[in-house]
């Protein structure tokens, strides 16, 4: 955002801090980002208003909007239409719409793509489907009619509904669904909102930087007169603020370059401590990099997430995994020559085809085979996993369908120590592994270094610069580009030895919600494989 504003107010304490102005002096708008978020209740619920931190980790679902938009002008104008899920609005019309050789009927749900500019003439790019087959069209903005949302059947942040859902200075209905996190205050706060229908209205806070410099911050309800000279104004007289998204925006020829750092990062964790207003860094390049999503498996204290570089430079041992169902062990199996697991509950067959199991039962995964069985008179074939267990010295056959719950705990013999990308290679993930040997090579200690035991969940891509301090030039590592709120001032071209990967490694431990968020997005892409059903379908016939 760059916008310049005359100011025409002259003294104000903004949050403890005294901040003079004169009449006529100049501020640059860097940011707008959102201070509280206001929940009301509709008028059927008598319930008093509640306040919403940005970061409050809730799970809505929003409710479509009853007024009509009069014009796709009036949609894109009031909507973010963006590459992400959540930027592709969904709408309708009340009468049919006719675009070259396709006819789309009154109700149809059309989905906004994006929004371009076509022989001249602002457009957005559509999508329809009718009868299987997606279509794709083209509406100008200055299209009109009487288009209405469709309900949105998809889970948000509250993040998410006020970056992508609500205009400023709107509103937005919604349905607060679950509390997620281990934060029991949050939950016993606003429980009583859960699965109730509020109104929300997000009170923003404006970022400024004087010319001379200085920033300061202006709550949206303060009563502040400003005067908008953005075309005016020279706005090479204000320093250019940067934030790491901006920075990642840049073409590949800008780099590398150098910045200061106006204002680090609110996260206190070790490797970013260094990261302190006043540094200088270098910044090499941009790039995508893979992560390993990980999670300490304990019991007895909120869990731990990370994010590990696949170039960790430490080691591992196999620990062992847990799988609730047959067709778990046979997912496994693919990916291991040998696999050895205990019974940890019993499974009693109604049918003699198959074998029973008993707590403590050994077994040796083989492989997976169709058998068939005779049911109600009707031979039915059904998915097994064949395997085999030692009964009296001798190796006993023994037949277990898919569908079974049961309960089995992975018998690990291998003490091999494997490097993450070996790991990665050779098993198929979700894998339970310790830390044998530390990274000496990490943003301060290894912090995975101290956790019992991990399990590695999914491999995702995702955004990063590489950067190194300017007096320690060949210390490179990742900076993440979408989890850091950083302002950098630009300096000049760097002109010395260039990285292009890092020297160290950054171990990102992340939050409940940066989680759920890592995960969500690549779910969207990498869907999981189909679960069994419970009971087969054969024991379902009457």
């Amino acid at each position: 955002m760059s916008s310049a504003c005359n100011y025409l107010g002259s003294h104000y304490e903004l949050s403890g801090n005294e901040c003079s102005l004169s009449t006529g002096d100049l501020i640059k708008i860097t940011e707008i980002k959102v201070k509280k978020v206001i929940a009301t209740h509709n008028e059927y619920n008598r319930l008093p208003a509640a306040e919403f931190p940005p970061d409050f980790s809730g799970l809505f679902t929003i409710v479509a909007e009853k007024n009509p938009y009069h014009s796709i002008e009036e949609i894109v104008q009031t909507l973010h239409i963006g590459s992400l899920p959540f930027g592709k609005p969904m709408f309708y019309s009340l009468s049919k719409l006719y675009v070259g050789d396709i006819t789309i009927d009154e109700h149809k749900n059309i989905i906004i793509n994006s929004v371009e500019e076509i022989n001249g003439i602002k457009s957005v790019i559509c999508k329809v489907t009718s009868e299987g087959t997606n279509h794709s069209f083209i509406l100008p903005l200055s299209h009109a009619g009487e288009f209405y949302e469709c309900q949105d059947q998809r889970i948000y942040t509250l993040k998410e509904i006020v970056d992508w859902k609500i205009p400023k200075n709107r509103t937005r209905t919604v349905m607060l669904k679950d509390i997620i996190g281990n934060s029991a205050s949050q939950k016993l706060s606003y429980s009583a909102f859960i699965k109730g229908m509020m109104v929300l209205k997000p009170v923003y806070e404006v970022k400024t930087l004087t010319e001379y410099g200085g920033f300061f911050n202006l709550s949206s309800d303060l009563d502040v007169e400003v005067l908008d000279i953005t075309q005016q104004c020279n706005l090479k007289l204000f320093t250019q603020i940067l934030n790491t998204q901006d920075i990642f925006e840049k073409t590949t020829n800008e780099f590398p370059f150098v910045a200061e750092i106006l204002e680090g990062p609110l996260k206190h964790y070790m490797a970013y401590k260094i990261l302190k207003c006043g540094k200088r860094i270098i910044v090499h390049r941009k790039f995508q990099a893979d992560r390993i999503i990980a999670s300490e498996l304990r019991s007895d204290l909120p869990m731990r997430h990370f994010l590990i570089p696949c170039g960790y430079k430490g080691k591992f041992k196999r620990r062992p995994r847990f799988f609730p169902t047959v067709y778990d062990l046979n997912v496994a199996k693919k990916e291991l020559v040998d696999l050895h697991v205990v019974a940890t509950k019993s499974f009693h067959p109604v049918h003699k085809e198959f074998s029973s199991l008993h707590i403590g039962d050994i077994l040796q995964v083989k492989k997976f085979k169709s058998c068939e069985i005779l049911w109600d008179g009707t031979k039915t074939v059904v998915d097994t996993l064949e395997c085999a267990t030692i009964k009296d010295g001798n190796s006993v056959e023994v037949i277990i369908p898919l569908y079974a719950e049961g309960g089995f705990m992975e018998i690990v013999y291998d003490s091999k120590q494997y490097s993450l990308s070996e790991l990665c290679k050779n098993f198929h993930l979700p894998l339970n592994v310790k830390v044998s040997v530390r990274d000496l090579c990490t943003i301060g200690q290894d912090i995975l270094a101290n956790t019992s035991v991990l399990k590695l969940e999914e491999q995702i891509t995702d955004s990063y610069l590489l950067i190194s301090l300017y007096d320690k030039p060949e210390d490179v590592w990742e900076l993440p580009v979408f989890r850091l709120s950083i302002s950098f001032r630009v300096i000049d071209h760097f002109n010395g030895k260039v990285f292009s990967s890092p020297t160290k490694t950054n171990i990102e431990e992340i939050n409940e919600e940066e989680y759920y968020m890592v995960r969500r997005y690549e779910n969207h892409v990498q869907l999981p494989p189909p679960r069994p059903p419970k009971t087969p379908l054969y024991m379902n016939k009457s």
